[in-house]
């Protein structure tokens, strides 16, 4: 059994990349940069006005302004301003030749026709000078960057309109399990409904992966081998959940092996999650996960999601907040890092949920994250401070 930092470091350490395309703006959010992103003009592209008010020189502001021209966002001034004169400016606005200030309407005043004064104490330069945020050729979004909406507008006013991303993994998705039905059918007797198959399709997602659900398969070494011969064939990573523990219908690992596949590791010092099993064929990832439910979306979250954008050049760190626990929290047994869902609280407090165990996925569901116990550590006080990652 490999310690949960070992397995992580080594999972990550056998990150395959996918390979880069370009994609239209209107596709790119979600999507990993695969290169640096240049802008093709200066950013502003002239000097243009902060807001609404009279473009002035500083000089003047003593004095009587006479106003020579009114300018709208997209207009280009047709008069320098010159002294004891201004331009009615709209924001957004090029501010014409000579001025050096932009005065605000609440600042001025009527002084007969055609003329204002300023009112104020003093002003800000309320200018945005070309180039101050880019220059021509300079890198407005680095490579490695996970594209979120406020990101689409940076490409776009830098002229990325068709960016370079990489390549969305086809991660394969295997139920394993005689017991399992589909969620459209009605389980009698001992049968469950599938409830990890469409779970991880969802976190396959949600991580900016193409999931491809290749169904429910039999407990039975041949079925097993098979299916993951052929999730191999068209797919970088397989995920296959059940099977994978030490009772007599277990038969992932071995079908593994007799798939070609290199087994790195098949048990993890992580609670829930312990019968991990990582391994790799060829260019070709492969996870062998738990069968329960919440150890299924545990160990995805924790290790199957930052190989998936580590795929893609992009270096995952989950939202992690450090805030005190609102109850006492113990346990036996401190062999293994453990990781319990909490809520929040409205006193900004972790409170672990109520947690029948792994196969308890109804606990995740008012969650806003995981309580991480190092090993070693066999409870926490009310109040204190503890390490909470965001699920």
């Amino acid at each position: 059994m490999v310690d949960f930092y070992e397995a992580l470091d080594i999972v990550l350490k056998q990150a395959v990349t996918t390979g880069t395309e370009r994609v239209p703006l209107s596709g790119a959010s979600g999507r990993i940069l695969a290169g640096d992103a240049l802008s093709d003009i200066d950013m502003p592209p002239f000097n243009k006005a902060a807001m609404d008010g009279f473009a002035c020189r500083r000089s003047d502001l003593d004095g009587r302004l006479e106003v020579i021209e009114s300018l709208m966002a997209g207009d280009i001034p047709q008069k320098s301003v010159g002294q004891g004169q201004c331009t009615r400016i709209m924001t957004g606005a090029k501010v014409p030749e000579g001025a050096d200030c932009v005065i605000m309407i609440e600042h001025t005043e009527q002084d007969g026709d055609g003329f204002i004064r300023f009112t104020g104490k003093g002003t800000a330069g309320n200018i945005a000078f070309r180039g101050e945020d880019l220059k021509s050729g300079d890198v407005c979004l680095h490579r490695g960057t996970l594209i979120k909406p406020r990101h689409i507008a940076i490409l776009a006013s830098a002229g990325c309109y068709l960016p370079l991303v990489a390549r969305q993994p086809r991660v394969a998705v295997i139920t394993t399990g005689d017991e399992i039905v589909e969620p459209d059918a009605r389980p009698e007797g001992t049968f469950i409904r599938n409830s990890n198959g469409p779970q991880l399709v969802a976190q396959i997602e949600a991580a900016g992966a193409i999931p491809d659900y290749k169904g429910i398969v039999k407990d039975d070494p041949g079925s097993t081998q098979d299916a993951i011969t052929t999730a191999l064939s068209g797919n970088d990573m397989v995920i296959l959940t059940g099977g994978v523990s030490m009772g007599d219908y277990d038969f992932v690992p071995a079908a593994l092996r007799s798939a070609g596949v290199e087994l790195f590791f098949e048990k993890v010092a992580v609670k829930p999650g312990r019968p991990t099993v990582f391994g790799r064929k060829g260019d070709r990832i492969v996870f062998g996960l738990p069968g329960n439910p919440v150890s299924a979306f545990v160990i995805f979250e924790l290790i199957v999601k930052p190989l998936l954008y580590m795929m893609m050049g992009h270096e995952y760190e989950p939202v992690r907040i450090r805030i005190p626990i609102g109850v006492d929290y113990s346990r036996k047994k401190a062999d293994r890092i453990s990781w319990v869902p909490v809520m929040l609280n409205g006193q900004g407090e972790a409170i672990p949920a109520t947690y029948h165990g792994s196969g308890h996925i109804h606990s995740l569901a008012g969650s806003w994250g995981l309580m991480g116990m190092e090993r070693g550590v066999f409870n926490f006080k009310k109040g204190e401070n503890i390490d909470v990652r965001q699920i």
